[in-house]
């Protein structure tokens, strides 16, 4: 695997380099408050909540026709924005392993990417400071959890919007247009979400929506462990970091992954000998910015930061943050998703 390019000041090392080298990048984590990996107490179409978490009564599929439209912007306070003037501090969670996103520099040792300069939008809007924030580090299996615990004040984490998850957490208007796709090595037989996966190993992160549209149609995949959504589940096809299935697609144990082509573009970028399959997505998705179910006032908020992240067109928060982090991998996005904001 080859070194993977990242923001450096300097010549040295820029990214990770090969399986030992992600290890490395993802041990130099001292400074993040690491939620606790847990299982069997929810299941892998949602996100499980964490032992002894209570997860509020997801909104029935009749119920939500446009899982994308959120609360209207606002430039006000609240409960929940006061709490976080109160304290200080913004408490952020996000990813620290996937690459462009939100993934810790080996050399400078600061969380850098896509979803990270978003965060320090927030924090800067809110507070007045960009850098007033906590950011704790959070598998993907524990978005949900995070916030009904109140861990965090938000999940900035390549979250997607949908209806399953809108009666489960709050989500601000979209900030990014992804889809689902296929990473495997170059030399697979495997062409795309199709046939070719027939009996083919195919790992995912649970909580993921990956793993959702597997469950709905595999093609013959074997995807789900014995014990999947247990406390003995064995994490090996179903894992809880995405990053967890590049690893295994490395060494062999997986003969494919189904993710998040905004995600799998990056992990092509840092490892040559893999690729994404097929033409294009086969579904399509908008991560938005997650917080409690309720906290109000702090995703209108967030929509306000996103309105202005969104204006100026070229030169546009969003798309030096694009040009930065995602263009290489991800070519030819002119501009972020238009908002949507529920009438009522």
């Amino acid at each position: 695997m080859t070194r993977a390019k990242g923001r450096s000041t300097g010549g040295g090392l820029r990214g990770w380099g090969g399986v030992t080298g992600m290890a490395a990048a993802c041990a130099l984590t001292a400074s993040l408050t690491l939620l606790p990996l847990a299982h069997g107490d929810g299941t892998f179409g949602g996100e499980t909540t964490g032992h002894g978490a209570t997860s509020a009564v997801p909104a029935r599929a009749e119920e939500c026709e446009d899982p994308e439209a959120s609360l209207p912007a606002k430039d006000a306070g609240g409960p929940n924005i006061d709490r976080i003037r109160k304290r200080g501090k913004l408490i952020a969670g996000v990813d620290q392993n996937s690459y462009q996103w939100g993934y810790r520099n080996p050399e400078s040792r600061t969380l850098e990417g896509f979803d990270i300069d978003l965060v320090h939008a927030i924090a800067q809007d809110i507070l007045g400071d960009r850098d007033a924030v906590i950011f704790r580090a959070i598998p993907t299996n524990q978005r949900i959890a995070a916030l009904e615990n109140d861990r965090v004040d938000v999940v900035v984490r390549t979250m997607t919007i949908n209806c399953k998850r809108v009666g489960q957490v709050s989500f601000s208007t979209a900030y990014f247009q992804a889809g689902q796709q296929v990473l495997a090595p170059r030399a697979s037989a495997i062409t795309g979400y199709d046939e070719s996966l027939k009996g083919k190993r195919v790992c995912t992160a649970e909580g993921s929506t990956a793993y959702d549209a597997l469950s709905e149609k595999s093609f013959g995949a074997v995807f789900r462990d014995e014990h999947d959504g247990t406390g003995q589940d064995e994490d090996r096809l179903t894992v809880p970091n995405q990053l967890d299935c590049l690893v295994r697609l490395q060494l062999g144990q997986v003969d494919a992954v189904v993710t998040d082509n905004a995600l799998a573009a990056g992990q092509a970028a840092q490892d040559p000998a893999v690729e994404l399959k097929g033409d294009k997505p086969f579904t399509t998705e908008y991560y938005g910015v997650a917080a409690k179910l309720g906290a109000d006032d702090l995703v209108a908020r967030v929509n306000h930061v996103l309105d202005e992240y969104r204006r100026g067109g070229a030169d546009s928060p969003w798309m030096r943050s694009y040009r930065e982090w995602l263009a290489t991998g991800l070519p030819g996005i002119t501009g972020p998703p238009a908002p949507k904001y529920r009438s009522n």
